[in-house]
């Protein structure tokens, strides 16, 4: 009877609760995630009104969701390197007070200039601060549930940019871009309610003691930096092997949310009917991502496994979008679009499970980091490159004609 207290703390201390205050980080997780992804991917209603007010090209405007989204990423592992640091409660909370920020200033920008600074470097300075330590760490307070609840976390993404449009299309319509843009910032706020709900983590170890002297040299610093970006990571053959792979995915994810309503429109189809096909494929995006996390967290297959045929058969719908609109049957390219849909959903939540797997939970913040910083640059590039390739077969198309 006397060992039975000291085990159940162990037990505790070892293992992640799978519930309790790790439902309230999920809620957590779901209003952030929907504050960040969500409301980037509702830019888009303030385009025009750049447009129009500036006088730049829709080009250069397209340049702010860019540079929000490389600034996002690439800040991700600086997040999560304070997070080895300091604490996590405090990295969320500051990320939240910058992305705020980022969209009040903006809301008294005079110049394009201004807008990449603020929307793009500082709001996505905020971001980078705040998404992948609240995914950290909802996962190191699940183990058999942890697909599952991330599942429900990035479901918001979808659900958020179905209300964020018209919200914001009534804020830009009652209040101008300037009132919409200052509302954006009060509700990107909220930010740090979420933060202020992460418990203070408990350090497994006691910090060891530094000499004074030794810690300033600039051996013993690079040191300490290099382990709390988990810099070590870079020469593990797993971890590159993996990020390789999900850097190579990330080339074509983003390229048909971006490209399959011009394709439907140029397979002869409405715009209406085009519009439809992106809103039911990122409908059936929301399920996938919560059915996949129920089906991998019963444990009938390995996460890697579910993964692998997530991606292969979102890729296999890939190349079936084009050839489902050559017969101009509508129903066959909505069909396509909602397995693509479903595919694509479904493997975002795996992706980030399959990492503690690989790296344990030790490392999982920095690992997470690091991800988001190296696939970055494939997201960027997949989306140009993929117009640039039908530029160019639009090109030879009308020269074969001619």
């Amino acid at each position: 009877m006397t060992n039975a207290k000291p085990k159940a703390e162990g037990r505790r201390d070892d293992e992640a609760p799978d519930g309790g205050w790790g439902w309230v980080l999920v809620g957590a997780l779901f209003v952030s995630t929907s504050l960040v992804f969500g409301l980037m991917r509702s830019l888009g209603v303030f385009f025009v009104e750049f447009v129009q007010y500036f006088e730049e090209s829709a080009q250069a405007i397209s340049w702010i969701s860019s540079t929000g989204l490389a600034a996002q990423q690439f800040f991700s592992p600086l997040g999560t390197a304070l997070c080895n640091a300091y604490d996590t409660r405090v990295v969320v909370m500051t990320g939240g007070c910058l992305a705020g920020l980022g969209f009040i200033l903006a809301s008294q920008a005079t110049s394009l200039v201004h807008l990449y600074l603020t929307m793009g470097v500082i709001s996505g300075l905020g971001w980078g601060l705040v998404f992948t330590p609240m995914v950290a760490t909802v996962m190191a307070n699940f183990t058999r549930r942890r697909s599952l609840v991330l599942g429900v976390g990035f479901s918001s993404i979808g659900l958020s940019s179905f209300a964020f449009n018209p919200l914001f299309q009534l804020l830009v319509e009652t209040y101008a871009w300037r009132g919409a843009l200052l509302i954006l910032g009060g509700l990107s706020l909220n930010i740090v309610a979420c933060g202020a709900l992460i418990r203070p983590r408990r350090r497994s170890k006691a910090p060891a003691k530094v000499d004074p002297e030794s810690s300033l040299s600039c051996a013993a610093v690079l040191r300490r930096v290099s382990s709390y970006l988990e810099l070590s990571l870079l020469v593990d053959r797993p971890y590159v092997t993996y990020t390789l792979g999900i850097t190579l995915l990330n080339v074509g994810y983003f390229v048909p949310y971006f490209h399959l309503v011009a394709h439907s429109r140029q397979a002869g189809f409405s715009e209406y009917q085009a519009a439809f096909v992106m809103s039911a494929a990122g409908a059936t995006d929301i399920l996938g991502r919560v059915v996949s996390g129920w089906f991998a967290d019963l444990g009938h297959f390995r996460l890697i496994h579910l993964l692998t045929v997530s991606t292969t058969l979102a890729g296999l719908f890939i190349m079936l979008l084009p050839v489902s609109s050559l017969c101009g049957s509508y129903a066959a390219l909505m069909a396509i679009s909602l397995l693509y849909g479903f595919c694509s959903g479904a493997l975002t939540s795996l992706v980030f499970a399959v990492v503690p797997l690989i790296v344990g939970v030790e490392r999982m913040m920095g690992a997470l980091g690091l991800l988001q910083l190296i696939e970055s640059s494939a997201g960027l590039l997949g989306t140009p490159l993929s117009g640039w390739w039908r530029g160019e077969a639009v090109l030879s198309h009308c020269c074969l004609s001619g």
